[in-house]
């Protein structure tokens, strides 16, 4: 392909091909996938997308619920814009394909969940987030206009940097002119050039040890926007869910819908007795930040490896044909979830935080966009609320669109950019390397920077990392690129920044809690 386009699209979730989608009629578009682009964060995705549909639901109680599940920390007027443009985005994905369940007389079926104060959670039986990306897949993949390159890595944006010219973070005047791309089958590096950039690489889960993310969720993104000097903020708030299935051994571990929770499922000791109640007057119901903190100190207290979730009270039918995956899943274990409870702990599972934007998707580098959860746009605050995660990438991805396809008569392709340089680098024979560090560093996040921190862990966490980021970077400076050493050295990079950015935070909020700043 020519190496020159209009549209750059990192990541093919949801986020990515909505935008690509959008993007197409201004111009050229490829859309970089790290494995094959089906495999994202969005066809994990079980519970749902929350929207405002029907009475007695209105904006202003979905708007009111996301701020208190945010601990207020959100920026109130995207949560408003988001909000009020949820039904309007809602009726395009049905449009584009999406199947969501439709009660029998014709009305979408809305379910609860943690936080919510209506049913407001549209779905796909329970794997929601399958649905979508399928729909969009099949969208994209007929466009004209749209180019995609799976199994392909991008290693670094491009910026003056390579031009030679010193780039800080306070900098206005940075611009992204692409991208260096790895052809994971080739080894190929590809200088791929392009008028705007848009960020839609997903989450960090993999810097812990047990996480909801597929493996592929290194957070590649806010590590590439960081050493091109990107403003990042939040990303001390990162959401466990409380309830992945206890299954030592299986990576990503396989989620649990809090849905399940909102048909009547009881969160339980392993002697049976419930507790969620003792941390909060909603019970089972408490948004996520709350319940992971109990179950992660019930098992404190007991030294039991999982808690139960109880879900013999929901009907036979409603288990069959509402949570058809789960079902299946936990029968292939040998737990019937219609006659047994299900084994649970917490997980890590999505980033609040990430690369500052603005209402339009536009990060602090000209040129560049961030959408989903790569991006920091406001909306979460200190703890997401349920199902506002595809909300996020459905309206900014839509925002973002818009404002790059205006941009693009004005822009030219940036000349004189040097290829990769690989000089003197050799390949490593030594994987063990790469993924002993990877092993303790994904070991020290889960110990100190977990559910419940303090001062003294992050110290610790911050002091260990530092080795392993000096022995990476010299390892990545002799060694012939791989995806290995790319996805640990970005690991590396986000996990600093989950550490500093909880350092400086002197109290426990949403979800970051601190033992030596109680609420």
């Amino acid at each position: 392909m020519n190496n020159n386009v209009d549209f750059l699209v990192i990541g093919s979730g949801m986020a990515g091909l909505i935008y690509a989608l959008k993007v197409a009629p201004a111009g050229k578009v490829c859309i970089l996938s790290k494995i094959n682009m089906d495999e994202t964060a969005t066809k994990y995705a079980q519970g749902g997308i929350a929207a405002v549909m029907y009475d007695p639901d209105n904006y202003d109680k979905h708007i009111e619920d996301t701020i208190n599940a945010g601990v207020g920390l959100n920026d109130e007027n995207i949560v408003k814009i988001a909000i009020n443009e949820s039904t309007e985005r809602i009726q395009e994905l049905a449009e584009w394909g999406t199947q969501f369940d439709k009660e029998s007389t014709g009305k979408y079926s809305l379910a609860k969940e943690g936080g919510h104060s209506e049913y407001r959670i549209l779905h796909h039986k329970d794997n929601t987030g399958n649905e979508i990306q399928r729909a969009l897949s099949e969208k994209v993949k007929n466009h004209p206009n749209i180019t995609i390159l799976e199994n392909h890595l991008a290693i670094d944006l491009i910026t003056q940097h390579h031009k030679g010219k010193l780039v800080k973070r306070k900098n206005t005047d940075t611009t992204c002119y692409g991208a260096y791309v790895l052809n994971k089958e080739s080894g190929d590096i590809i200088t791929l050039l392009a008028k705007t950039t848009m960020l839609a690489t997903g989450g960090i889960g993999n810097i812990y040890q047990t996480t909801t993310n597929p493996t592929l969720s290194t957070g590649d993104g806010v590590a590439m926007a960081y050493r091109a000097k990107a403003q990042i903020d939040n990303l001390e708030f990162v959401q466990f869910h409380p309830t992945s299935l206890y299954n030592t051994g299986e990576k990503p571990s396989f989620l649990i819908t809090e849905a399940m929770r909102g048909a009547g499922a009881d969160l339980v000791t392993r002697k049976g007795a419930p507790f969620m109640y003792k941390y909060d007057t909603r019970g089972s119901l408490a948004p996520r930040d709350i319940v992971a903190r109990a179950i992660d100190n019930e098992m404190k207290i007991s030294g039991d490896e999982f808690v139960y979730l109880d879900t013999r009270k929901i009907e036979k039918n409603e288990i069959i044909n509402h949570f058809p995956t789960i079902y299946a899943k936990c029968l292939s274990i040998g737990i019937d979830i219609t006659k047994e409870m299900i084994p649970v702990v917490p997980a890590a599972h999505y980033a609040c935080g990430g690369i500052v934007t603005d209402e339009h998707g536009q990060t602090s580098i000209h040129n560049l966009f961030a959408a989903g959860e790569v991006a920091n746009t406001g909306l979460h605050g200190a703890n997401r609320l349920a199902s506002n995660s595809l909300l996020e990438s459905a309206v900014f991805s839509h925002r973002a669109a818009i404002k790059a396809s205006s941009l693009i008569p004005g822009l030219e392709f940036e000349k004189d950019i040097p290829d990769w340089n690989d000089e003197g680098t050799v390949l490593n024979e030594e994987m063990i390397l790469i993924t002993q560090s990877k092993k303790e560093l994904q070991s020290l996040m889960s110990n100190y920077v977990g559910i419940v921190r303090s001062n003294l862990r992050l110290k610790r966490a911050l002091d260990r990392l530092n080795i392993i980021y000096q022995e990476t970077e010299d390892l990545f400076d002799k060694s012939i690129v791989s995806e290995p050493i790319c996805e640990l050295r970005n690991m590396i990079n986000v996990a600093y920044l989950v550490i500093k950015l909880a350092m400086k935070r002197t109290n426990s909020i949403g979800l970051h809690y601190n033992l030596d700043y109680p609420k």
